[in-house]
């Protein structure tokens, strides 16, 4: 199944983690003193709903602060902002997909090389096989956190999307921090 079947047929539950995932792997590095994981709270409402609106508010304040300062932190909050309060399968579908496009959009920025194979609807159509490897690898990310959603209740499914997550903000970060090595200059390349 492609991603944009997996989106148009998941649940609450995959789609408000999907677009938590999604975001999450965009954040930059945090500063010295920041929260490292202020994405959490919202991961924690994934399952059930459970404050979903109060938790985001919590976490879009929070990256109000200085850890958002980049273009790509700006897109993040600015999504986390139009996020429906409604923890329900079709206001979340419209958020997820968005996510999901912007994720694909920052990886392909970075892939080798940069934008190649087309735009992000091909790739979330079954086109991932002609997208640069970061960005096919983002696609992989995605189908493999909605299906393992789809096919697994309780905590499991989310705590396998968190480490899929996870994995994919490595991955990102140390192609930017390449990137910026590079060139010579960490502004040339940044997350933040």
């Amino acid at each position: 199944m492609t991603l944009l079947q997996l989106i148009a047929r998941a649940d609450e539950r995959g789609l408000a983690t999907s677009g938590v995932a999604c975001l999450d792997r965009l954040l930059p590095p945090p500063e010295a003193g920041d929260d490292p994981e202020p994405l959490r709270p919202l991961w924690a409402a994934c399952e059930s709903g459970a404050d979903w609106a109060g938790r985001l508010d919590a976490v879009h304040a929070v990256l109000e602060g200085p850890a958002g300062s980049d273009a790509t932190a700006a897109r993040v909050r600015a999504l986390l902002g139009s996020a429906p309060r409604d923890f329900g399968a079709e206001p979340l579908r419209a958020w997820a997909d968005a996510c999901s496009v912007l994720a694909l959009e920052v990886h392909r920025e970075f892939d080798v090389p940069a934008g190649d194979g087309g735009g992000t609807s091909g790739h979330r159509d079954g086109g991932a096989a002609h997208a640069g490897p970061l960005a096919a690898g983002e696609v992989h990310r995605q189908t493999e956190i909605l299906e393992s959603l789809a096919e697994t209740t309780g905590a499991a499914g989310l705590r396998r999307a968190l480490d899929l997550s996870t994995e994919g903000r490595r991955v990102l970060r140390a192609v930017v921090s390449r990137r910026a090595r590079g060139r010579g200059r960490a502004g040339d390349a940044s997350l933040r």
